[in-house]
């Protein structure tokens, strides 16, 4: 038989909450009383202490429950963010894409004008020749 007290120091608990979970439990009338001192029999301490340990558990799960909701709000969050950057990506990938597109366009362009370019440059230096080159006589009025 041990003393509320006992019982309460093994579970780190007041002797009031002790008191309080014997009457919730329904275990006054089976208590014995030695003046001040109420003692309990070995199967009245493992009910209290199982009823102990249950709310431990029951606080326990609580809190795991209340980590788990933090946690999944978080990455939750995380998650939409990240979605929020991917689209953005997508975005300045499509942007620099048409902006590459058009760059190639005008490279394009410049080659076909240098080409021309080239081109009436040689018929222009084929023209300067073909007026220098001195004149026979018999193409004296050509």
């Amino acid at each position: 038989m041990k003393t509320i007290k006992q019982i309460a120091d093994e579970l780190g608990v007041s002797k009031t909450a002790v008191r309080k979970k014997i009457e919730n439990l329904g275990l006054s009338e089976k208590v014995q009383t030695n003046g001040n001192r109420i003692e309990v029999d070995e199967r009245q301490e493992r009910l209290i202490k199982l009823a102990f340990s249950q709310k431990e558990t029951k606080t326990i799960n609580a809190n795991e429950v209340s980590e788990k909701s933090e946690t999944l709000r978080l990455l939750s969050s995380m998650v939409s963010t990240l979605q929020e950057q991917l689209q953005e990506k997508d975005r300045q990938i499509e942007r620099l894409q048409t902006e590459l597109e058009n760059a190639q366009k005008s490279v394009n362009q410049a080659q076909q004008l240098h080409a021309m370019t080239e081109q009436k440059l040689l018929l222009i230096e084929d023209k300067q020749e073909q007026e220098e080159q001195p004149k026979k006589w018999w193409q004296f009025w050509k």
